[in-house]
């Protein structure tokens, strides 16, 4: 059996991979923490389930649009004018099967081979993979400093002939960081005189703390019309916690979403109606339970940081806003990936390697699990590697002595 090269290259997603080998753990009961997943905890929006169920009962479920519902579509078009202040016709919304689906089908719609696409890292594990799916070629930018918020110079340097787009992940998964208005301005007004793509990807952007606010990079672009280079990607995933509803959606101009609509057509013909108008209701219902989440999280990554101070040697920016950080453990190992299993081996702790965001020495930690879940796991941690830490430990109902360096 011949399998193409494209897909010899492209790499097994780190994060699934982790969350399947945590789940077989758990299956054979073993105590396992994960640290590494991306789902709150939190239930799903009555409103959106209600929607689902209402949809289910008529027993009418079929094709729609390729580009979504119209209920759907005109939600999001309110939604951008609230929090992006930013008024877009229904001509310029899609919806896909999840916020990594609207990227990959713009990298489709965008991209040709060889076409270079600027990555900023640290960066979410799907980019430069989707990049390469699409025979474009991923441009990686790195920070110069600790603080993971790369130079606009760096960024312009990047900047060849070849350049298609720029994609921007702010509030940041790995590392929960938010770039400021400052840097938000300056690649906005670089991609305008470029005349480059600039790809928001925002499915985090109400999940900010510390009294933030969403920073809408339509309030620095000079170019209001629908000629604008500028689109956002966002879903319900994140921030209603309806990560196995699989809906995102794209803004651009009225020519990128009709290509769009075209190879979406092509690939799955349309979203499920059912998990559509479920996005509905939760756009339009009552949107207390996203605050809720977003105060539980910030709760939890207080406790995650308190736990991590205790740590000799590690040092962690605070995040802004998700569900993770991303603590740079150099100290302990460089390693990451070595690391990562290491601590699953001794600690039974799922981490994700950093090496994986385009940052090595560093694990990305989530604190999307119960309060009880980060303690326990960040002790473990602690007792793994600080040869300071008490030498045995209880995991589960059995006793662990840590018998290496």
């Amino acid at each position: 059996m011949t399998i193409s090269k494209l897909a010899r290259e492209i790499k097994e997603s780190p994060t699934l991979k982790l969350n399947e080998t945590a789940g077989k753990l758990r299956d054979r009961g073993e105590p396992v923490i994960h640290l590494g997943a991306g789902e709150p905890k939190s239930k799903v929006p009555i409103d959106a389930i209600l929607s689902a169920a209402s949809k289910l009962t008529t027993a009418d479920i079929r094709y729609t649009p390729t580009e979504g519902i119209s209920s759907l579509i005109k939600a999001i078009v309110r939604y951008t004018e609230a929090n992006y202040g930013k008024i877009v016709s229904t001509k310029n919304v899609i919806v896909s099967n999840g916020a990594k689906h609207s990227i990959f089908n713009l990298m489709m719609t965008l991209v040709n081979p060889q076409d270079e696409v600027i990555i900023l890292a640290p960066y979410w594990v799907s980019y430069p993979e989707i990049v390469k799916m699409v025979y474009g070629i991923p441009v990686v930018v790195s920070p110069d400093d600790s603080h993971f918020q790369p130079n606009i110079e760096d960024i312009e340097e990047a900047i060849s002939s070849y350049t298609k787009a720029i994609i921007v992940n702010s509030p940041n998964n790995p590392s929960g960081i938010m770039y400021s208005s400052e840097f938000i301005a300056q690649i906005v007004e670089l991609c305008e005189k470029r005349g480059i793509y600039l790809i928001m990807d925002d499915i985090y952007h109400k999940l900010i703390f510390d009294g933030k606010s969403i920073i809408s990079p339509y309030k620095y672009a000079k170019d209001q019309t629908d000629s604008s280079k500028l689109i956002i990607v966002n879903g319900v995933s994140k921030m209603y916690a309806m990560t196995g509803f699989r809906i995102g959606w794209t803004v651009a101009n009225t020519k990128v979403i009709e290509a769009m609509i075209n190879v979406q057509a092509q690939n799955m013909s349309c979203p499920s109606v059912v998990m559509q108008e479920a996005a509905a209701g939760a756009l339009n219902g009552i949107q207390s339970g996203v605050e809720n989440l977003r105060l539980t999280l910030e709760n939890s990554r207080n406790v995650m940081l308190n736990e991590l101070h205790a740590f000799t040697g590690i040092r962690v920016t605070p995040p802004d806003g998700t569900f993770y950080c991303l603590p740079d453990f150099s100290a302990y190992s460089k390693d990451s990936i070595g690391l990562s299993k290491m601590l699953l081996e001794k600690a039974l702790v799922v981490t994700v390697p950093g090496k994986e965001f385009g940052i090595e020495g560093h694990l990305r930690l989530s604190y999307c699990g119960t309060v009880k879940e980060i303690m326990e796991g960040i002790a473990r941690i602690k007792w793994a590697l600080d040869p300071e830490s008490p030498n045995e430990i209880f995991i589960g109902d059995r006793k662990y002595r840590r018998d290496w360096k």
